[in-house]
């Protein structure tokens, strides 16, 4: 994956030491927060952001932070990553997003994604790709719908980091298949 992809308003980068301080109050945001077990500590966050740059020494792509482009601004993040998780739908490459609260509503998460959707089929090859959340995320639920994934109830699943009984343990799955003739046989 490049370090870097361009849309009309954001740059989706790799991360720098000054997003620890606003990811680490976006994750701290109860509104952000809503569809997650709780909202993460700074340590919690700054482990997260290791996990994340890990990830892309791992596998090559990830979890971009995400940024204005216009005012440099850090909004939260867009990217890829393998679910850490053995699910019915494992292996494979889930396409997601965290914005803070104040970036809601502008079309900045499914403009993010798209930038990283094509990437995933036209250059990396992927055949298909997962989101999941929680039944209730109809914002995120929304954002998939724009990106032309199609929810597969068949694929619904119990996370199975969550404990049985837990009211966020129900995920619901959707997927994406590659353009005809973009992904690797």
């Amino acid at each position: 994956m490049p370090d870097s992809l361009t849309t009309d308003h954001l740059l989706l980068r790799r991360w720098r030491e000054l997003d620890r301080k606003p990811f680490q109050a976006l994750n701290a945001d109860p509104r952000v927060m809503e569809h997650f077990p709780a909202t993460l500590t700074p340590e919690e966050t700054d482990a997260g952001i290791a996990r994340i740059q890990n990830h892309f020494d791992r596998h090559g792509f990830g979890l971009y932070a995400a940024e204005l482009r216009e005012s440099e601004v850090f909004i939260g993040y867009v990217g890829l990553s393998v679910p850490s998780f053995d699910a019915p739908f494992t292996p494979a490459v889930e396409i997601g997003w965290r914005l803070d609260f104040d970036f809601w509503g502008r079309g900045l998460a499914t403009e993010g994604a798209r930038a990283v959707m094509d990437y995933a089929f036209q250059s990396l090859g992927l055949a298909s790709l997962v989101s999941f959340t929680v039944p209730a995320n109809q914002r995120s639920r929304r954002v998939m719908e724009k990106l032309g994934m199609v929810h597969d109830p068949s694929g619904d699943f119990d996370h199975p980091n969550l404990p049985l009984g837990h009211p966020l343990r129900r995920h619901v799955l959707y997927r994406l298949a590659a353009p005809v003739g973009l992904s690797n046989p």
